[in-house]
């Protein structure tokens, strides 16, 4: 059982003559089906569409708050390693770039969290660069066994793994994993993958099932909206996004919606998502998926993640750093540190969390917790 039989399945489908073949009363038809097929939510992502942005993410809100009620999970990134062993064209930790490397030892750990324990924070997501060596999995245990003292749940964005090794990291307590797909498009991913184990496109795409086989409670999955064109990309992480819903009904399924920011090497996208396609393309699949988590990071404007809050988020980061650690020392006090991307909102978690009280939402730092 792979997504990879479903992208076949839209091999050679021309969506550059469908999209032209979409009428408004396409639109409005698609957007008042009670629950939308593979057809209607191409459409709702056609540019056709877009002049009907207003009503899609109308509904958008609504479905939101049936499903969620008026909340924005919050939480928080740590990076416990820079150490990768491929080259990315887009990210500052390619093997290539010649960046300090460091691993964080299990007291640095320790130290991390209690930093980030004092923001109130209680959603954790760890991650790595893609190097085994540098962080194998009793490396990843440990630490977990440290995070666990501090936090309620502890996620993972690290290298992608077997089943049976996503079965050990959630054996020491970690409940959820993200791994992007960064592009759906097999000749743009070889393109800016060029060396490393993460060329293996179908290796990568099918390690949320995996990790959903394993019985984590959540895996978040998106594209890196800029590499590829962006209404095919949303497409087909929706699809995606449906697929482990599906066949994984014990699995809470999230989708990440990030955009390119700067990185070392100084990568600039080649398909530009401007605010509102990217209003678009996050309204249309709130639709599409009424029950997926959405997520909303720190490459984002504050003022940009302010207005959408009600438009289909639920979870949100703040107070984020994208070097190694960053919490117990900041970055900016760090001679020795390097950013996997820039950030752009750089508020606090507590001035976060007042921007979300203001817009009448409630900011939910603890969610949930493992039976003992």
């Amino acid at each position: 059982m792979s997504f990879q039989e479903t992208l076949s399945d839209y091999q050679g489908f021309d969506f550059d003559r469908f999209f032209a073949g979409v009428s408004d009363a396409d639109v409005t038809r698609s957007l008042a089906r009670e629950s939308l097929g593979a057809t209607d939510f191409l459409t709702l992502l056609s540019p056709r569409a877009s002049d009907h942005l207003e009503a899609i993410a109308q509904r958008a809100q609504n479905l939101t708050v049936q499903q969620f009620g008026r909340t924005i999970q919050m939480f928080i990134p740590l990076y416990l390693s820079n150490h990768c062993k491929n080259r990315c064209t887009y990210c500052g930790f390619n093997v290539t770039n010649e960046i300090p490397r460091r691993v964080l030892s299990l007291a640095e750990i320790e130290r991390e969290a209690e930093a980030i324990a004092r923001t109130g924070m209680q959603h954790v997501l760890i991650l790595t660069g893609e190097d085994r060596r540098a962080t194998p999995i009793e490396y990843l245990c440990d630490a977990v066994a440290v995070l666990k003292r501090y936090f309620a749940s502890v996620s993972i964005e690290i290298y992608p793994l077997h089943t049976e090794e996503y079965a050990q990291l959630k054996a020491a307590g970690v409940d959820g994993m993200t791994v992007f797909q960064e592009t759906y498009d097999p000749a743009v991913y070889k393109s800016v993958h060029l060396g490393g184990k993460k060329r293996d496109f179908a290796w990568r795409l099918d390690a949320p099932a995996r990790a959903a086989e394993a019985g984590l409670r959540t895996v978040n999955i998106g594209p890196l909206l800029g590499l590829a064109e962006p209404r095919r990309e949303m497409f087909f992480t929706g699809l995606h996004a449906r697929f482990l819903e599906t066949n994984f009904l014990q699995t809470e399924v999230a989708v990440s919606l990030p955009r390119i920011n700067e990185a070392e090497g100084g990568f600039s996208a080649t398909q530009h998502v401007g605010d509102r396609l990217f209003v678009q393309l996050m309204t249309a699949l709130r639709v599409f998926l009424p029950r997926a988590a959405i997520t909303l990071s720190t490459r984002e404007r504050a003022e940009f993640r302010d207005r959408l809050l009600t438009l289909g988020p639920t979870r949100f980061s703040a107070g984020s750093s994208t070097g190694v650690g960053g919490y117990a020392i900041p970055i900016k006090q760090q001679t020795d540190s390097a950013l996997q991307f820039e950030i752009t909102d750089e508020r606090s978690v507590g001035e976060v969390a007042a921007a979300i009280v203001a817009r009448r939402y409630q900011p939910v730092f603890k969610d949930w917790e493992a039976a003992l």
